[in-house]
């Protein structure tokens, strides 16, 4: 009866004096908030990471071998220095993974750059990514067909004027009509539209779907890179678990054909979808290691108000705790009616913060590219917080109370 009658005076005395009790609690609500917008969109960017971006972006079973790490936060001089004087990848290194990697798998290549698109009913496409491979990136980077179809090995090795439209792309220079049979010239080169592709969506707000694939020798490589240069090449096992061994023959092969010596590093890049994931890991630990702090210092300064507020309130209800204790209320219940009004009025503060910060969570998720993910734990932790805050901050108004003589308290004005 004793708790539920500390809540009923911590509820009253919310109703009955709004403003004090909105600023005996801004603290609290405001660290409580800040936890669930952050960890709601960090866990809604993990979840976003592991499960969407490195699927698009680095394709399933996949090793890419580049020039330089795609994926790097370390850009000290020395090491962009080293990545400058990196020698630049060659068809003929992508041939020598795939005539000697003993692990069956698939070898794409890929070159690309942005660029405008024109197609013969005039309408022009711009922010294209211009891209030039081989036949395998269709299947390696999971890029289905919607019409028409992919070009063949006999026009990859021809250098065939062919094109395959992404379906934006497609959208913009073609609506409603059939692209398929039709010019597109990308860089004044004339290109004949053979397919289409099926929409892939967006990421962080930037389309997936703006760009068109066309054979690695055909026209467009000149303005890619210089004779015989590829940006990437793509190694996709057959069987997922292989991976791993796939990576460490590719990587021997290029040692190999670079003439790296035991003790010289790589000076070339190959990457899984594990090192993205490992590189948001690196970012997220540390967004959550700073995260404590940043609520502990909210969480404080609403601790010391919801003392001072409550130190305020036992003073001013000095005659009314004189009166319980000369009718028989001892220490400790005084004591605990001044906690339960301080983890009262602390957890609803803790309540306002939680429906605060997923609300505003949500309203980012809406209007950005930025995920969110509400998690039942730490909408308790965030409550659990609130509790604890009101619990320690009543600790020293609720000894003051406890103390009170009941003579001096009836004499008090």
């Amino acid at each position: 009866m004793q708790v539920w009658e500390g809540v009923i005076l911590a509820m009253q005395q919310l109703r009955s004096e709004k403003l004090k009790s909105f600023f005996s609690l801004i603290g609290v609500i405001l660290g409580v908030m800040f936890l669930i917008v952050v960890v709601t969109i960090i866990e809604g960017l993990d979840r976003y990471v592991r499960e969407e971006v490195t699927s698009q972006v680095f394709g399933v079973s996949t090793v890419t071998l580049r020039r330089w790490p795609e994926v790097d936060i370390n850009t000290d001089e020395e090491r962009w220095r080293r990545r400058m004087r990196a020698p630049r990848l060659r068809y003929e290194d992508a041939e020598a993974i795939r005539a000697r990697l003993t692990i069956p798998a698939r070898i794409a290549i890929q070159s690309s750059s942005g660029g405008t698109a024109v197609a013969d009913n005039g309408r022009t496409a711009t922010g294209v990514q211009l891209i030039g491979a081989s036949p395998e990136v269709f299947p390696v980077r999971n890029l289905k067909i919607d019409r028409g179809r992919a070009f063949t090995e006999q026009e990859a090795a021809a250098g065939t004027p062919v094109l395959v439209l992404g379906f934006e792309t497609s959208e913009v220079l073609f609506e409603d009509l059939d692209p398929i049979g039709h010019t597109v010239r990308l860089r004044g080169f004339p290109y004949r539209v053979i397919g289409v592709l099926e929409e892939r969506g967006s990421l962080f707000g930037m389309s997936l779907d703006n760009f068109a694939v066309a054979p690695h020798q055909s026209p467009i490589q000149a303005v890619l890179n210089p004779p015989g240069i590829v940006d990437e090449v793509i190694i996709q096992t057959v069987n997922p678990d292989r991976l791993l061994e796939a990576q460490m023959e590719a990587e021997g092969i290029m040692r190999t054909r670079r003439l790296l010596r035991p003790s010289e590093p790589n000076n070339f890049a190959l990457e899984t979808a594990d090192d993205a994931i490992s590189f948001w890991d690196n970012i997220s630990r540390i967004l959550f290691t700073a995260l404590p702090g940043l609520v502990a210092i909210s969480l404080v300064v609403g601790g010391i108000v919801i003392m001072n507020i409550m130190l305020v309130s036992v003073m001013e209800r000095t005659r009314e705790i004189g009166v319980r204790k000369a009718l028989g209320a001892r220490r400790r219940d005084i004591l605990a009616q001044v906690l339960i009004e301080s983890a009262t009025l602390s957890t609803v503060g803790a309540i306002f913060g939680v429906l605060v910060g997923i609300g505003i969570a949500t309203l980012v998720a809406s209007f950005s590219p930025m995920p969110a993910a509400v998690s039942a734990k730490w909408v308790a932790l965030g409550v659990g917080l609130g509790l604890s805050v009101g619990i320690v901050a009543g600790v020293y108004p609720a000894a003051q109370a406890s103390k009170l003589d009941p003579v001096d308290a009836l004499r008090y004005e």
